[in-house]
Parts: structure tokens; sequence; C-alpha cells
């Protein structure tokens, strides 16, 4: 994937940019190899720019991960993505794991993306604008919905009336890992006031 991408890529470059693409300089983007990793963005520009943001400024791991440092041993959480985003605890010997830190640490002269560009937090909502006005319009499709018919979220799909409560709303980064815990306790309460 990585040579294709290349390929079709640099010879976009000659044909956007003839004067600035010497053949010396197409021979040098050649020799280096590509690393590509392309995922479908969700839910659009928006989306991709605050993912963006939000990943250039972690850091390799946070305090409140490290559970444990103790005999040579660290233990910490971590999410695998693999398994379903589950929550799991890792125990690495403490060079192994300063080994593992040490990779996230820039090599002198870099800086780190988060404080410049698209990304910055300062003028990510503004880049995002510019962004958005230099994209060819998106096709707009219509929805036709009847006229008569309001969505009405306290009815019950099967009985039809007004039987239903609403206990808990997420934000669009979904659910807290608690919330099955989070909603009984909300019954529980609803149910002792009946």
């Amino acid at each position: 994937m990585s040579k294709v991408f290349r390929g079709k890529f640099i010879a976009l470059l000659e044909e956007r940019l003839p004067e600035e693409m010497n053949p010396n300089l197409v021979n040098e983007l050649y020799k280096n190899n590509w690393v590509v990793f392309a995922k479908r963005p969700f839910k659009g520009p928006e989306a991709v720019i605050e993912y963006l943001g939000r990943y250039t400024h972690k850091i390799a791991i946070s305090n409140h991960r490290i559970k444990n440092i103790e005999d040579g041993k660290v233990r910490f959480t971590y999410k695998d993505y693999k398994h379903g985003s589950t929550k799991k605890e890792m125990t690495l010997d403490a060079f192994e794991f300063i080994r593992r830190f040490a990779m996230h640490i820039l090599p002198k002269g870099f800086v780190r993306i988060r404080h410049y560009g698209i990304t910055s937090s300062t003028s990510k909502s503004a880049c995002t604008l510019s962004i958005r006005a230099q994209l060819p319009p998106m096709p707009q499709v219509r929805k036709t919905k009847p006229k008569q018919e309001i969505f009405n979220h306290n009815q019950c799909p099967h009985c039809k009336k007004d039987t239903m409560l609403t206990i808990l709303r997420f934000n669009r980064r979904g659910p807290p890992s608690d919330w099955e815990d989070i909603a009984k306790n909300i019954l529980a309460c609803l149910a002792s006031k009946n």
C-alpha cells in the first residue's frame, strides 16, 4: 500500500506543481519508504481535526494510569482495542517500561506538532472553517420526512403510550465505563419513590 500511495502522491505533485518537482526532488522522495495508515473518518472533517488535536496533546502515559511501582516492576492500565477497547492492566520490568516510554521522546531538534498548524489548540476552530472553505461543497441529500410524524421519545414503540423515561444521556464520546451501574442506581431510586 505504501508504494502505491507514494507513487500516486508523487504523480499528483508532479501534475499540480510541475515547476517545483525537479528530478532530484522526485528521486529523493522515491528513496524513502513511506508509512501509510489510512482509516475512514466517521463524522467528517471536524471529527478528524478534533481527533488529531486530542491525539497530539497526549503524552506517552499519564500518571493516573500507573497503578504500582514495586520490586523493579511497573503496573499500569491500558485499553485493548483488539478486544472491544476493554481496560486491562499490564506489568512490565522497569527497564522495559522505560525503553517503551523513551520511544515517545522526540529527538533533538524536533517539536511536537500539537503546538503548530491545524492541530494547535488556539487555531483548531479557525482552521476548521478555513479547511471547510477550501473543500468542494458536499452534495446535500434531502431527507423527506412526513410532516405529521414527530418523534416522541416518551412513547413506547410497542404499546404506543407515553410510558418511557429518559434516565441517561451520553455525549458524542459515548457512555462512561460504569453506565450500567449508574442506570441501576437511577432505576432503584425511581422505584423507591413510587
